[in-house]
């Protein structure tokens, strides 16, 4: 059972970076592979329980499950239900840190999956590229320019 973790800071208060990945069915607001995304039965989209169906630029469709959600802490928690992908129990954690010194964000991507164990790394190196071109996405696009003196 492949686990994978993948790390980034993001230029920008842990607040901002919330603000922007916290609701499960804006996925395609800051992700670049992603086109759409909705919530299955008119659901909110911060509910435990609730499912989005998602669509990469590609075309490939997945399916997904939150399974948690905490402001508190700052983490949502979702499995893959459907996926086009040769796996299966997938289940994957994004949590966020405050870097407290200079006010920017520690993010994490954390997952589990079961597959064949012939295509083990090709997938692992998809979800790395998955989890990197989102956090290289968020850091663009919120990047916190200084006021210049």
């Amino acid at each position: 059972m492949p686990k994978i973790f993948y790390s980034s800071v993001i230029p920008s208060p842990i607040d901002r970076v919330w603000a922007t990945i916290r609701d499960f069915n804006k996925f395609p607001s800051w992700h670049p592979a992603v086109c759409d995304s909705s919530i299955e039965e008119n659901r909110p989209s911060d509910a435990v329980g609730c499912v989005r169906s998602l669509y990469l630029k590609s075309g490939r469709h997945f399916r997904e499950r939150l399974l948690a959600l905490s402001d508190r802490e700052y983490l949502f928690t979702y499995a893959i239900l459907e996926s086009p992908l040769p796996m299966i129990e997938y289940v994957s954690t994004v949590r966020l840190r405050p870097v407290t010194d200079i006010d920017q964000t520690y993010a994490q991507w954390t997952c589990e999956f079961n597959c064949a164990p012939d295509v083990e790394l090709e997938l692992i190196k998809t979800v790395l590229s998955v989890y990197q071109s989102g956090f290289d996405s968020l850091a663009r696009n919120l990047l916190v320019v200084s006021p210049s003196g």
